[in-house]
């Protein structure tokens, strides 16, 4: 993977700010949107031609009042009991959209777990690691990052557990 220069970072989103300057290797892949399809992570996945176990949606959901992240697999859903005990947690619930948008800074189906306007708590789900690399939104609709696992849980301090299903 290659590390995008300073130039083409200065007109990047928040997320590819932060891996740039973080010096972490990555690639950005750009596909057009088609505001038709049922859903952002699949339509991401077929545009780039990649498994859906490889690209990750990124959820908010509130733990006990928390807004926190969970980074999935698209091709299964959240599993909100496991995400709330990943945080020691007792009770989780998906985030209201408005609030999610606000808080880190992204539109739905663009949030990306890295660069958000306010530092949440992140889970990814294990399942990455079986993989090389992954791919997260980059921040907006039709724009994704490949990186490594390791890299997305060292620069958004994620936690790992199983909270994916399916």
């Amino acid at each position: 993977m290659a590390k995008k220069s300073k130039k083409q970072q200065a007109g990047g989103t928040p997320a590819t700010v932060a891996l740039g300057a973080a010096g972490v290797d990555h690639t950005v892949h750009a596909y057009e949107h088609d505001p038709a399809h049922p859903s952002y992570g699949e339509e991401a996945a077929e545009a780039m031609g990649v498994s859906p176990n490889r690209v990750f949606k990124t959820l908010v959901a509130e733990v006990d009042g928390t807004l926190t992240v969970a980074v999935v697999p698209v091709s299964g859903t959240l599993d909100l009991k496991a995400l709330a005990a990943a945080v020691g947690g007792k009770r989780a619930a998906m985030a209201d959209p408005a609030l999610a948008e606000r808080t880190t800074g992204y539109v739905r189906g663009g949030i990306s777990p890295l660069g958000q306007r306010k530092k949440l708590p992140t889970v990814l789900d294990e399942s990455a690691g079986a993989h090389p690399t992954i791919c997260v939104s980059a921040g907006r609709r039709g724009l994704e990052v490949e990186l490594a696992p390791a890299d997305l849980a060292t620069l958004t301090k994620a936690v790992l557990a199983p909270i994916g299903r399916g």
